[in-house]
């Protein structure tokens, strides 16, 4: 296909896109074509908002403003849980906004790890999945006399439903799998991993981070036990945002490993009693004091996407990287790029892979042309439509970008030594 005819798919795809409105609900940099939307999102004007509304709770309010904010502070947890429920397909109180995404990780896993039998302290995990979440488990392990089982991917990019419910053995007593794997965008099987999980007596988790907010989730009808997820990608809560954790309502029962006052029952929480009397649900998860400016925008950018609907995200979400991976397909592959993200649309989260030898240096001349992409070792540029800010037409300028970077060989004159990456 032509250029010019890409170009012209672009702006037809535009014309039908339901949630063209949405990108004036963003701060877009001017000249700038963001696809790194996987990493953080861009600041939501309704978030940029809800900010300034705490912070001037906190001048007018002071102390106060915990139980006299509108939301009270004291109840932000609970009631942001409320509002994302919805987009994980969670009942209210079996999600709550807390902490970071590894120490809920720790958190979740140390307390049902404990509670198994010690011939069942064995986690198992992937070796595609984020570092953080490896270190975390294996050290949760250790603590309790156990150890970390591996995954092995075959081709070192993706991972297959069957290679891990075969590693489900008898002396596995905890899973955690990403949703989606955060280099190649392989999104996996949940459903099936949670009934197989189930049948085994294994307690299964999901980290969620690179699909909470661009995915449609459905927690409760799947069964899944835990989950967890960061709210900076796809959700867009800005740099370090609080983060959030899934429930599942059987296990309310569970009692919190790492226990802390913002975990207690709020009704005598502040009776201040030595003997601990955990929440109900999830919001027991919780540990110590939130940060209350960390988790105001939440409160903004989740009215727009409960506005948008995450099924008209995710259709976007699906038809932007279809456009991307058949564009690349046409314009890139002959210089050397290969699509490293599953081309079924099912299987697929909401970036895109692409393999190169020099992706480094091509990132960085994509920066230099105010194209932002995404790199991760050795040789993958992932680029992230993101449905509420992203139009197709940009879509097409980063690929006609990365293709005149390559035929004028641009990133052949940058130095090829990577410096620190996000």
């Amino acid at each position: 296909m032509s250029g010019c005819a890409w170009h012209d798919k672009a702006l037809a795809l535009d014309s039908q896109d339901a949630l063209a409105g949405f990108r004036d609900r963003f701060r877009r940099v001017s000249g700038m074509i963001y696809l790194d939307g996987n990493s953080l999102g861009l600041l939501c004007k309704d978030a940029e908002q809800t900010v300034l509304r705490a912070l001037d709770e906190w001048r007018k309010l002071a102390i106060d403003g915990w139980l006299d904010a509108e939301p009270a502070w004291f109840e932000y947890g609970e009631r942001l849980g409320e509002m994302m429920a919805p987009l994980v397909g969670a009942e209210p109180d079996e999600v709550v906004v807390t902490g970071s995404t590894t120490v809920n990780l720790h958190a979740l896993v140390l307390s049902f790890l404990s509670q198994m039998p010690v011939d069942k302290r064995t986690v198992l995990a992937d070796n595609q999945n984020f570092p953080s979440d490896l270190y975390a488990l294996d050290a949760d392990a250790r603590l309790l006399g156990g150890q970390l089982k591996m995954v092995e991917s075959e081709d070192g990019r993706f991972i297959t439903e069957q290679a891990v419910i075969r590693a489900m053995t008898p002396d596995i007593g905890v899973a955690v799998m990403p949703s989606v794997l955060y280099r190649s965008g392989q999104l996996l099987d949940m459903q099936l991993l949670a009934r197989e999980a189930s049948t085994r007596g294994i307690v299964l988790g999901f980290d969620c981070s690179h699909s909470a907010g661009v995915v449609p989730h459905h927690f409760g009808h799947w069964d899944v036990d835990f989950a967890f997820w960061c709210t900076y990608k796809y959700m867009n809560g800005g740099p370090g945002s609080t983060a959030a954790l899934y429930l599942n309502k059987k296990h309310r029962d569970t009692t919190p490993s790492l226990a802390g006052w913002w975990g207690h029952r709020k009704s005598t929480q502040f009776e201040m009693n030595t003997w601990f009397e955990k929440a109900s649900g999830a919001g027991a998860f919780q540990i110590g004091t939130p940060s209350i400016l960390g988790s105001a925008a939440l409160f903004g950018v989740l009215d727009v996407m409960l506005e948008a609907g995450i099924e008209r995200i995710r259709e976007k979400s699906v038809r932007a990287t279809a456009f991307l991976i058949d564009m690349v397909d046409d314009v890139l592959s002959e210089l050397g790029f290969g699509c490293g993200t599953p081309r079924e649309s099912g299987a697929r989260g909401g970036h895109v892979a692409l393999c190169h030898e020099s992706a480094w240096q091509i990132c960085e001349a994509m920066k230099r042309r105010r194209i932002v992409p995404d790199f991760r070792p050795p040789d993958i540029i992932r680029l992230a439509p993101s449905p509420l800010y992203t139009s197709f037409e940009e879509v097409y300028q980063a690929v006609c970008g990365i293709r005149d970077i390559v035929v004028s060989g641009e990133h052949e004159k940058l130095n090829s030594r990577r410096r620190l990456v996000t």
